[in-house]
């Protein structure tokens, strides 16, 4: 078994830590949490802080360090770990800017020939506001940088995005990230997060999933990191699914290689289905998704650990990874997301976790002063479930959820409406 050290500290490296420690995998985390610590041993170093992460996996002698969230990637660290000769799962900061520029990405797609919507790049004010009108239905207003998956905004009318607009380049609503806008048609169908673990070559694919970003039942309210995932998602046919890697992956993966900056890691290419079964790319991420990964994780019935170095090592082999029906559930804290109350006291989770095919994953709590389970803010955990059958799968996240309590919890009643509607 191997030694891994996995770098983040919420839902998605969680999961992730439970798929390689069910596997019989050592696991280490840093900074991780509490879920994680139930499974290894964490160790108190930021995300930021690459050359201390580099010697504690020297430290360690881990065979292999996995990078959770983007932000580290987009900074370089797995660029650092290599040259520091650490063995890394994740892309270079050169691949890494697929994720870190909306801007550059859509120039990559048109490029390569890779379906996507019709864009407009904008820098000012009058610039973005001329070009919104250019659009007959209005268009999705992108900040350009990473926004924490929060600066995206779907307008409903022109007067929206233009509002959306001065946010980004007049009130500096995202910072830097938002000083470049992208205006994008909207594409009209059912949204796919579709993960392909690459060699930089080769290609293994998980099942795909749906996401729900806005935190209202119905869809409704401002968006989110994620509220709720379910896989597979019954849109994805197979005929689907080829169209996908022929048109999408495979050229995305050879045009990274073309560029000199092959793509080791996990691509998650965010996809439209549309009416006619065709798949357009909404956006490029470059990590495991939050929260999709931990029904992912879950629902595997393939060695994670082995394919993670396997396309380190360059052994993979393309393949379609199976796994099983599940679907996690997110619980919120007060306020989120234009809030954040932390300090509430979790209860009922021992009891939760005895649901048949349940488990919980932590992603926003910490331990008090007391040694009890508090919220930390955000999105606090994904209860997860899975079963031979989706609705099963859903049925066990609910029951779990009812044995959980914690002062102004949020979430979702309708994760996994869309896929009865298939």
């Amino acid at each position: 078994m191997a030694k891994f050290l996995i770098i983040g500290g919420g839902g998605r490296e969680h999961a992730i830590g439970w798929r390689l420690h069910a596997e019989g995998h050592e696991v280490h985390a840093a900074p991780g949490n509490p879920g994680l610590a139930e499974l290894g041993t964490n160790h108190p170093h930021p995300v930021g802080d690459p050359a201390a992460l580099v010697e504690l996996a020297k430290t360690l002698e881990v065979d292999l360090v996995v990078i959770g969230p983007e932000q580290p990637l987009v900074d370089g660290l797995a660029d650092v770990m290599r040259e520091a000769g650490v063995a890394v799962f994740g892309p270079s900061a050169a691949a890494a800017r697929l994720e870190a520029s909306k801007a550059e990405s859509k120039t990559f797609m048109a490029a390569h020939g890779i379906p996507t919507a019709r864009h407009v790049t904008v820098t000012s004010l009058d610039e973005g506001l001329a070009a919104v009108r250019t659009f007959e239905v209005p268009p999705v207003v992108k900040a350009d940088g990473l926004a924490a998956g929060k600066g995206v905004t779907v307008a409903q009318t022109h007067e929206e995005a233009e509002d959306a607009l001065r946010a980004c380049l007049q009130g500096g609503a995202f910072g830097e990230a938002g000083a470049t806008v992208v205006l994008e048609q909207r594409l009209t169908g059912q949204e796919v997060s579709f993960f392909v673990i690459s060699d930089g070559t080769h290609a293994a694919t998980l099942l795909p999933a749906q996401d729900h970003k806005r935190i209202g039942e119905g869809d409704t309210g401002p968006n989110t990191g994620g509220m709720g995932a379910y896989a597979p998602a019954p849109i994805f046919t197979d005929a689907v699914r080829a169209k996908t890697m022929a048109r999408i992956v495979a050229p995305t993966l050879a045009g990274l290689r073309a560029q000199g900056r092959p793509f080791v890691g996990v691509l998650f290419v965010g996809l439209m289905i549309d009416d006619a079964g065709d798949p357009w790319v909404v956006e490029y991420n470059v990590r495991f998704g939050d929260p999709e990964t931990q029904p992912l994780m879950l629902g595997l019935q393939a060695p994670l650990g082995e394919t993670l170095l396997a396309a380190v090592d360059g052994t993979l082999t393309d393949q379609a990874l199976p796994g099983t029906p599940a679907a996690t559930v997110v619980m919120a804290s007060a306020g989120y997301p234009a809030s954040s109350h932390k300090g509430d006291r979790i209860e009922g989770l021992e009891a939760a976790g005895k649901t048949p095919g349940v488990t919980v994953f932590h992603a926003g709590t910490r331990g008090s002063a007391q040694g009890e389970l508090e919220t930390a803010g955000g999105r606090v955990l994904g209860v997860c479930a899975s079963a031979d059958a989706l609705d099963e799968a859903l049925r066990r996240a609910y029951a779990a959820i009812d044995q959980i309590r914690f002062d102004g919890m949020q979430f979702r009643r309708d994760i996994g409406r869309r896929a009865s509607l298939v």
